[in-house]
């Protein structure tokens, strides 16, 4: 590379200081187009929205359609087990009461093919397909700007921002993954494990868990309830085109019904879940002592 070459590179990298990826969660940013290189630079890819699509449907189309309708097919799962675990009991009152319900539904969703229809797959596209989106993006970046072949060190030293920006949607998905993980292995996968299956574990199990380990119970559903609430209403919000943009009136009053929507879900699902099922108490006989078993194969709750 001659001279000229590396100076129209570096004039791009000065560039690229000043002016920071477009959001690529923001669904109002989708027509919008990044502005064009210098003249003296090479030639850039087609152009494409802050989303990655364009009239070829090329991979961030298909990727970003995979994460978007894996979330509504899971939905059909959060909406049986929030209505098994939260409204029925906060119905009922009663944690014995709420079992039987969840004992004749709960097989509809927890066999085989439908759990991993509902939940295992969905789930995982989900998640693979939104860090898939985040790289094919950067890597994106890295080749409209020419900074492919720059070392780390150098991006780093210039302050070359080639990540797209991450929003709330993101940042409580990632939150949200590992507390969902952590759920279906105490509740599900640990069962299957040394009891092989769930049948026995309902609303009882978790009410012991809370009882006998106040602490983490507590804190660990706060966590994946309070979360999973924000998540669910933000993302249904961006999939539809109602993120707040801007500062404007119109933006002020969907963040206070977005976020509004998100209290009143997490309200709704803690006032069965916790106000009901976590002050259910211990079992008691063999039942209790299985219950026991179980939890002191939790690897932090054995220490």
């Amino acid at each position: 590379m001659d001279r000229r070459d590396s100076t129209a590179s570096q004039d791009t990298f000065v560039s690229l200081q000043q002016l920071d990826p477009f959001p690529v969660e923001s669904p109002s940013d989708i027509n919008k187009q990044l502005p064009d290189l210098p003249a003296s630079a090479s030639p850039s890819p087609p152009r494409s929205n802050p989303l990655g699509l364009s009239g070829s449907h090329g991979t961030a189309y298909y990727l970003t359609r995979l994460q978007k309708y894996s979330s509504y097919v899971f939905t059909i799962y959060t909406s049986f087990h929030i209505a098994n675990t939260s409204i029925i009991p906060l119905i009922t009152r009663s944690v014995s009461a709420s079992e039987t319900y969840l004992l004749l539904t709960r097989p509809y969703y927890q066999s085989f093919p439908f759990e991993h229809l509902l939940v295992t797959l969905p789930v995982a596209t989900h998640i693979l397909s939104g860090v898939a989106l985040r790289i094919h993006r950067r890597n994106a970046n890295l080749a409209r700007y020419g900074a492919a072949n720059i070392p780390i060190s150098a991006r780093l030293e210039q302050r070359l921002k080639v990540w797209p920006s991450v929003s709330w949607a993101s940042v409580s998905g990632y939150v949200l993954a590992p507390l969902v993980l952590s759920h279906a292995y105490v509740n599900r996968l640990l069962p299957w494990v040394y009891e092989g299956g769930s049948s026995g574990v309902g609303l009882g199990f978790v009410s012991h868990g809370f009882a006998r380990h106040p602490f983490v119970a507590w804190s660990g559903y706060l966590a994946l309830i309070g979360i999973a609430a924000g998540h669910f209403v933000w993302g249904a919000a961006k999939w539809n085109n109602w993120l707040p943009i801007g500062t404007s009136k119109k933006a002020r009053r969907r963040w206070w019904t977005i976020n509004g929507a998100s209290v009143a879900l997490a309200a709704l699902w803690m006032a069965g879940g916790l106000g009901i099922v976590g002050r259910g108490g211990k079992a008691d006989g063999w039942i209790g002592k299985n219950y026991d078993v179980l939890y002191e194969k939790i690897p932090f709750l054995a220490l």
